[in-house]
């Protein structure tokens, strides 16, 4: 953003919550993508579904990443120029909606899943089974290749001019495209294409995430600067 747009248009209460809470997204993306490959590598075949302790890790990984994503945004919001709000407030709703339909599932799946399928229901699997098509599975895909992209989609167009802002809005923007190309995978009943989504949301959005920080970071030191 520009000195203008990175400014917050009222005083901040805590004006370093949001770039915190955006290189929170990196360092728990990072320890996320670590901990997949982990639990991959511990399996004797791929068609084996991740179990625990990754399992878990990853469940609970997820439960703390999406709020910091959603308070990343608000901050955002705040701080855009009042040109480029309602781009911004788009981008935090589209965000509120991925989080509320992600933390939704994931604490279901956490929590419920296992004792369900353990209890013997025959249609468990098409409940809470990550292998398409399933109920989970549907709302993974609206989560993350619908509404996250939306959210990235409109958050590029907030930023102003500058290196780093030019920079996180690109990624941004490749994020969305590739977070919607996991799309093509529903038509064709081939999950393997949702591989080029997990690029978008799981590898370029965090580093997305990082540089967001630094924008952020801008705004501290405006909000701190005296007059």
């Amino acid at each position: 953003m520009s000195r203008a747009a990175a400014t917050p248009p009222h005083p901040v209460n805590h004006p370093s919550l949001g770039r915190n809470a955006a290189w929170g997204v990196f360092v728990l993306a990072v320890i996320y993508l670590v901990t997949t490959a982990l639990g991959f590598l511990s399996l004797k075949s791929p068609q084996d579904p991740i179990g625990d302790p990754y399992f878990t890790l990853m469940e609970l990984l997820i439960l703390i990443m999406t709020p910091l994503m959603v308070v990343s945004l608000a901050a955002m919001h705040e701080a855009a120029a009042p040109e480029r709000k309602l781009y911004s407030l788009s981008a935090l709703a589209f965000m509120l909606l991925m989080a509320a339909v992600t933390m939704g599932l994931h604490f279901v799946i956490f929590t419920a899943s296992r004792p369900i399928a353990s209890a013997g229901l025959a249609n468990a699997p098409l409940l809470f089974a990550f292998k398409w098509p399933s109920v989970a599975y549907a709302l993974d895909i609206l989560a993350w290749d619908v509404f996250f992209p939306l959210s990235m989609l409109f958050a590029a167009l907030v930023f102003g001019p500058g290196k780093t802002e030019a920079a996180a809005r690109a990624l941004m923007l490749v994020s969305a495209v590739l977070s919607f190309g996991g799309l093509i995978g529903v038509p064709l009943a081939n999950m393997n294409y949702r591989n080029i989504g997990i690029i978008g949301y799981g590898v370029v959005a965090p580093v997305a995430f990082l540089l967001l920080g630094f924008v952020l970071g801008k705004s501290v030191r405006e909000s701190q600067r005296p007059g």
